[in-house]
């Protein structure tokens, strides 16, 4: 097991275990990476009032979200492409969810089938889908996800077009030999071609993405999949109401790490609004900078009722498989019962808005 004390060391160890175009793919975020870097000041500069004389001997960090129980409030974000990881991929982060009962997110894009990754999961894992113009594809992908039991369907919407991560042009970036886009394509993905000036996955949502796709097509795809719906990537107030109107079944604060619209406001800031937006029946989550478990302390008192962790899951990927992703998880959840106990929280639901100072 390779040593790390917090998450905020882990990038520097796993970046010599990787090809330089594979971590710049993990690690990078759009332009001049403004966001990205964004992302994690915001919760720094974020304080807390913590309350004294408060029980806390005895602590639950467990919550109830979208019908499953999970032991604590982080989940793992939707990451493309883990093979490039490690040779485990998603299989190995399913299993370190699973141990720790929380829910695994599986991306479109994964290195590994659905139908493979459902088994490993002791919760049911959500499934994050693109919409492709090839309606009758995507259609395809939401009967076999909901045949295997999933959990919960998550439409990603701040993705209209990809956003131009230059670290990805600069490298040409491709999946190496043997890593597929796996539920999409039966070849690797460098079947989806290259060309001298932007990457592989740049050119394979150019082809294959539907950039038409509005609030109208909720409607389809509730018809088509029965799972609870999930819109990732509500970043205002107006939206998230509007998406409570739809009926839509939770919302999480997303600005895609950093890697779609540059320079836009961080996730924790956008938070409460978007709660507020919500109202009270729809569970808000959010992703974006999570290191720390006082960062997933913050973001429940602005609204939140979990987040998503998503790099630092890569890089423990990377250092040591399963046991990497455990790791972490173990990490955020071990710091998080610590903040809370020093703030005066006993449950999840103590932790309120006048424990921070934005």
């Amino acid at each position: 097991m390779t040593p790390f004390v917090n998450l905020l060391e882990l990038e520097a160890l796993a970046k010599p275990r990787l090809p330089t175009a594979v971590f710049d793919y993990f690690a990078g975020g759009a332009h001049d990476e403004i966001t990205l870097g964004a992302n994690r000041r915001a919760y720094d500069a974020i304080a807390l009032r913590p309350r004294v004389l408060v029980d806390v001997s005895r602590r639950d960090l467990s919550m109830t979200l979208l019908g499953q129980t999970l032991a604590f409030p982080v989940l793992v974000a939707p990451m493309a492409l883990q093979r490039m990881a490690h040779t485990d991929g998603e299989m190995a982060t399913a299993r370190a969810a699973a141990s720790l009962k929380t829910v695994f997110t599986v991306s479109t894009l994964s290195s590994v089938t659905v139908e493979e990754i459902r088994p490993a999961c002791a919760l049911a894992p959500w499934f994050q889908i693109y919409v492709h113009q090839d309606r009758a594809l995507t259609e395809g992908m939401l009967a076999r996800v909901a045949a295997c039991g999933y959990g919960a369907l998550v439409l990603t919407v701040d993705t209209p077009v990809l956003g131009r991560r230059e670290r990805d042009v600069r490298n040409t970036f491709q999946p190496p030999p043997g890593v597929a886009f796996a539920n999409m394509m039966a070849g690797t993905g460098a079947t989806t071609g290259t060309s001298e000036r932007d990457s592989a996955l740049a050119m394979y949502f150019a082809a294959r993405h539907d950039a038409s796709v509005t609030w109208k097509d909720l409607a389809w795809l509730r018809r088509t999949c029965r799972l609870p719906l999930v819109l990732k990537g509500v970043m205002r107030g107006d939206d998230a109401k509007r998406a409570a109107d739809h009926g839509v079944d939770a919302l999480i604060v997303s600005n895609h790490g950093g890697r779609q619209l540059d320079t836009a406001i961080p996730t924790i800031r956008a938070l409460a609004e978007v709660a507020d937006g919500a109202g009270p029946n729809v569970p808000v989550l959010v992703d974006g900078g999570v290191r720390r478990g006082t960062d997933v302390l913050k973001a429940i008192a602005l609204g939140a009722r979990a987040v998503l962790v998503g790099r630092p899951v890569l890089w423990g990927l990377a250092l040591d498989g399963e046991t990497g992703v455990s790791r972490v998880l173990t990490t955020l959840r071990d710091e998080l019962d610590t903040a809370m106990a020093l703030c005066g929280c006993a449950t999840l639901s103590d932790i309120g808005r006048d424990l921070v100072v934005t």
